[in-house]
């Protein structure tokens, strides 16, 4: 009797063993029930967007203009710019830009720009790099410890109030007239080790406010607050709830999320935004982009490679059918925008 227990036992153990996924893979092979996906690309209700970063002129003549698949651009605008002298605003580039996307059927998207990935430019206006706003920006560094750009000090009260002030004139004057706006990505390389005034918890909340002012600026336009990763936090492992409540703020608000960098094959992101996209239910509109390097499977890269598989068709089935997006935003890098994602949308 004992023997027979003791079998049964290890039975049900051997089993659970094999029942059990790794919390950390549970969506690594996703990405396999979307290859199959193949150009061209039908039209449904995605609105597909083409993001320009800083690159303006980019926008002149470019093929999104006679799309019908592209509903316009995004294009990043630094606080610097828009900012140039305290309370002072300068949006005569946004009105350009869509005046001329507008004079061709097409909208705009607004980034707005904070955090810089270059140590050579910063986003912030002057005015705030003083002791009254705790000079306004801090550097950020890699996981190796070397500096690679510049963030607000969006956990500032006084840098944040301004920040709202931005928010709010841009609504004045654009809430309704351009597609949307967005928020940067939530990810920093800043710690209480590289700026003493830094904390997690308070990180949070300044990103909640952030997305408050937002929404009270832009009550018709879309908006939209990329959250891929926050500072302290590691999912599945290191869970302290900071990302998850970020992305419930927005759904309690009416403020869509959206992230960098679509990565069906890295955990990475997998355990992160796209994770977060796929699991939550959200009444709030949902965005990924495709940004340099996701056309060959990386990110931040400006690799080229002439032989490759087209992966546009699979990233549009995975952002549809796994994530259920409302928006994809197209990065305009050569030579990969033109031969693999307008030869599968036209």
């Amino acid at each position: 009797m004992k023997i027979c227990l003791f079998t049964i036992l290890m039975l049900f153990a051997l089993c659970a063993r094999a029942e059990w996924v790794n919390p950390s893979e549970q969506y690594t092979n996703e990405y396999k029930n979307h290859e199959s996906a193949k150009c061209p690309v039908v039209k449904d209700n995605i609105k597909h967007f083409v993001y320009f970063a800083r690159d303006r002129e980019g926008i002149i003549n470019h093929p999104l203009l006679q799309s019908e698949h592209f509903a316009g651009a995004q294009i990043m605008y630094p606080w610097a710019k828009l900012e140039p002298n305290e309370g002072e605003y300068d949006f005569a580039q946004i009105e350009s830009d869509l005046k001329y996307l507008q004079a061709h059927n097409k909208t705009l998207f607004i980034q707005l720009q904070d955090a810089t990935f270059t140590t050579a430019f910063k986003a912030v206006p002057n005015y705030l790099m003083n002791d009254r706003y705790a000079n306004g920006v801090t550097q950020q560094f890699s996981d190796s410890g070397e500096a690679e750009g510049w963030v607000a000090k969006r956990w500032n009260k006084q840098v944040r109030a301004k920040f709202a002030e931005l928010l709010y004139a841009l609504g004045e004057q654009f809430d309704g007239r351009v597609a949307g706006i967005n928020l940067q990505e939530s990810a920093i390389g800043v710690s209480a080790k590289t700026s003493a005034d830094f904390s997690e918890e308070g990180y949070v909340e300044a990103l909640k406010a952030n997305m408050s002012a937002l929404k009270r600026g832009f009550k018709r336009s879309a908006t939209i607050q990329y959250a891929n990763f926050m500072p302290g936090e590691w999912l599945p492992w290191e869970n302290k709830g900071y990302l998850k409540s970020i992305y419930e703020h927005g759904e309690q608000i009416g403020v869509g999320m959206g992230a960098p960098d679509l990565m069906p094959r890295r955990k990475g992101q997998l355990n992160h935004a796209l994770a977060m996209m796929h699991e939550g239910e959200f009444s709030v509109p949902l965005s990924i982009a495709v940004q340099d390097g996701n056309y060959i499977g990386k990110t931040n890269s400006m690799e080229l490679q002439s032989q490759r598989k087209n992966l546009v068709p699979g990233l549009v089935s995975f952002a549809k059918h796994f994530l259920k997006v409302d928006y994809m935003f197209w990065t305009n890098q050569a030579p990969y925008f033109e031969q693999d994602v307008m030869t599968c949308f036209d």
